[in-house]
């Protein structure tokens, strides 16, 4: 009979649903579903008692049946608690997964439930990431320079720039697109593959002023970290050796000589204040910063030892 056939593999079912209930720890937002195994595992329980006392007490193979129906009754009833697993998800109708099936009591599949739980999403996410992807994201989290492994931070994009004094004047840009659009900066840009960044300061100073300049002197580097993850290391050369003419105004730049006196620090980035007049002294310096967009999080710039300048046109 019924109840004979299911005796025979009781073991084996307990088993799977023990097994089954197990994975469902593992998986976030299964309390009820986890619920309803440890219930279907009561159920099959009872049904093994019921065979126990039937075959105790000698009992007609009709009482199975009416057992069975009660089961089934019980079951209709309360269907939502002893049965709340789905194949498809409840919100975009798409195929569960396996463990979308036995777990997740929103029968919602991954984007789903990513979508209702960002936050689950996020730890999905950083569990996922690899040690490089981790420390990446430490660096964009970051609100303090200290809480960054300068040792393991390393730019996405290198850049140089070239101020150019003529005794109490000093030749700048203003930036009219890209990256600090609006600013006030000295002339510079990206270093290109297979130059060096004595090179690419002599590049950029001619192609955005006209001028060509030699001895250049390094006074010193900048380490920036944006929260949009753009990571920038910047060289600052400083020169007073140019000819040549000032270009006009372009579409990407307006070139200008001002008193020194006379810089305007509101329409520069908010770090130039902190070492530029120390370059403009004299003295070398490292600067570390932490921006979103164009507002300055954090910042440490400290004075290097004093070196004999190198002027030199090459690396």
């Amino acid at each position: 009979m019924v109840l004979n056939f299911f005796a025979e593999f009781f073991t084996w079912i307990m088993l799977f649903v023990i097994l089954l209930n197990i994975s469902q720890r593992k998986i976030p937002h299964s309390d009820g579903k986890r619920k309803a195994t440890l219930l279907l595992a009561v159920l099959f329980l009872a049904v093994y008692v019921v065979l126990i006392l039937r075959l105790q007490w000698n009992l007609p193979a009709w009482t199975e049946w009416i057992f069975i129906a009660l089961l089934i009754a019980v079951i209709i009833i309360f269907r939502k608690t002893f049965w709340p697993f789905r194949l498809h998800c409840a919100k975009c109708g798409k195929r569960l997964d396996f463990n979308h099936i036995i777990g997740y009591d929103e029968n919602l599949c991954q984007d789903c439930f990513f979508e209702k739980y960002p936050d689950e999403a996020e730890k999905a996410k950083a569990k996922a990431m690899t040690p490089e992807e981790k420390r990446e994201r430490s660096f964009v989290e970051a609100d303090s320079v200290d809480d960054i492994d300068w040792d393991c931070w390393e730019p996405t994009e290198t850049c140089v720039l070239t101020y150019v004094t003529d005794g109490s004047r000093i030749l700048m840009i203003e930036k009219k697109r890209g990256l600090g659009s609006g600013y006030i900066n000295a002339p510079g840009g990206h270093i290109e593959l297979e130059e060096t960044k004595t090179e690419a300061a002599i590049r950029e100073t001619r192609e955005e002023t006209g001028l060509d300049v030699s001895n250049l002197e390094e006074r010193g580097v900048l380490r920036f970290q944006f929260k949009d993850g753009l990571r920038m290391l910047g060289y600052v050369f400083f020169t007073s050796s140019f000819s040549g003419m000032l270009i006009e105004e372009c579409d990407e730049t307006r070139p200008f000589w001002t008193e020194i006196d006379d810089l305007d620090y509101t329409k520069m980035w908010e770090d130039d204040r902190l070492w530029l007049p120390m370059a403009l002294e004299g003295k070398r310096f490292d600067g570390r910063f932490i921006f979103d967009d164009k507002i300055m999080i954090d910042s440490r710039v400290t004075e290097e030892e004093p070196e004999e300048p190198v002027f030199d046109d090459e690396d």
